[in-house]
């Protein structure tokens, strides 16, 4: 994730600049930045650093320029800072081998695709991007659960899956779609049956499809674990109201149905009483 503003010489105001925008997209090397000075600087800098670079025009936009912005021949001052930066390589190279040639992928290679595409996830959910940032997290999951081994390999392969399962849960959630944010809510659990955030994301997703009980149940789980959890805490109080709204409109939808039926011979356009005085011509 980069900001940058490119100028030329003489002048105070960048010809190219992504600096007015909240939230800079990810730009890939060679693909959204192709300008060879900023790709060598980039490689050269620590995350969090700005600099300056002069590029002169072979670094630049050479002999021919970029008209009608950049003139032939033109030397650009660009001002970098280097927000964040994910490293995709292994990545690339994983999701460019056959199926055959995946399953016998080095683990610790595997972890680290699945790890990176967990963080493209949560750069695209801080975006509240989040249908994005859900395939993202599948493609993880895709990853982890094609593979499996035995003993301490099959708990980094769990933990990797813990991870992505509650990322799941909790964009499903945000996406309104609480039956698959308890089903990955569940996934979790089947690999940590204790694990907070998993009973606190199912309570949720619970309480949204009004199956209270359950609701209550994974709630209280959750809280035993941190009984001083202040999200869960005030999750128990949401349902206790959302449980008494419930029971009060259950109350009043059967109260009308066993009402007592009128049968006064009075007919329906006489139901003023009114009506009943006076003397009928």
């Amino acid at each position: 994730m980069v900001k940058y503003s490119g100028y030329l010489e003489y002048m105070d105001k960048p010809f190219d600049t992504n600096c007015y925008r909240r939230n800079p997209r990810l730009m890939k090397l060679g693909k959204e930045i192709t300008l060879l000075g900023m790709e060598v600087g980039l490689l050269t800098m620590k995350k969090g650093e700005l600099a300056r670079f002069l590029f002169t025009p072979s670094y630049a936009y050479g002999a021919l320029g970029c008209p009608p912005l950049i003139p032939p021949n033109a030397t650009v001052l660009f001002e970098i800072e280097l927000l964040d930066f994910l490293d995709s390589a292994e990545s690339d190279k994983f999701f460019a081998l056959t199926t055959e040639q995946q399953e016998t992928f080095p683990l610790q290679k595997v972890l680290k695709v699945a790890n990176t595409e967990r963080e493209f996830g949560n750069y695209l959910f801080r975006q509240m991007r989040f249908r994005d940032a859900r395939e993202r997290y599948k493609r993880a999951s895709l990853i982890l659960c094609h593979r499996s081994s035995n003993g301490d390999e099959q708990c980094q392969i769990d933990a990797a899956k813990l991870l992505v399962f509650l990322n799941l849960s909790y964009t499903y959630l945000k996406l309104e779609r609480p039956v698959r944010a308890l089903a990955y809510g569940e996934k979790a659990l089947e690999i940590d049956k204790r694990n907070v955030k998993a009973l606190f994301r199912c309570g949720q997703a619970c309480l949204s499809l009004t199956e209270y009980e359950k609701a209550r149940e994974f709630l209280v789980r959750a809280q035993k674990e941190q009984p001083f959890n202040q999200d869960i805490n005030n999750e128990l109080k949401k349902l206790a109201s959302c449980y008494r709204d419930y029971m009060g409109k259950e109350k009043e939808m059967y109260s009308r149905m066993f009402a007592p039926v009128c049968t006064s011979p009075v007919g329906p356009e006489l139901k003023n009483p009114l009506q009943l005085k006076g003397t009928v011509p």
